[in-house]
């Protein structure tokens, strides 16, 4: 997965990833926490904290699938896996929280054999 194939027009486009993810629009909306209008409506999708939560999810979903080989699971893992030490919050919560940091350093210590 290259970051770079959902990027259209200088911005991340909410209808590439859902296409790659084989999901909606208003469902990654829901899943990164915003309303579906910051997806559909185009002076919406270039506001910073749409550009913002959309890169911080794709940046994870790569370092993820990466590892695992599948895009899709990435974005099952994303969204539903419980990390520990973080009271069983998912990734996609964290992120949500402004805590996209704290998702990278624990795929880092992962990555790198440690545990959690």
């Amino acid at each position: 997965m290259q970051i770079q194939e959902f990027v259209q027009d200088d911005l991340f486009s909410p209808s590439l990833i859902a296409r790659a993810l084989r999901t909606t629009q208003a469902e990654i909306a829901d899943t990164l926490g915003l309303p579906r209008e910051a997806l559909s409506r185009k002076t919406r999708v270039g506001a910073a904290k749409t550009q913002l939560r959309l890169r911080q999810m794709l940046e994870i979903l790569r370092r993820v699938s990466d590892y695992s080989g599948s895009t899709l699971y990435a974005y099952a893992w994303y969204r539903s896996e419980p990390l520990p030490g973080f009271g069983g919050m998912t990734p996609v919560e964290l992120v949500r929280e402004g805590h996209a940091e704290w998702v990278h350093n624990y795929l880092s210590e992962m990555m790198d054999g440690g545990y959690a």
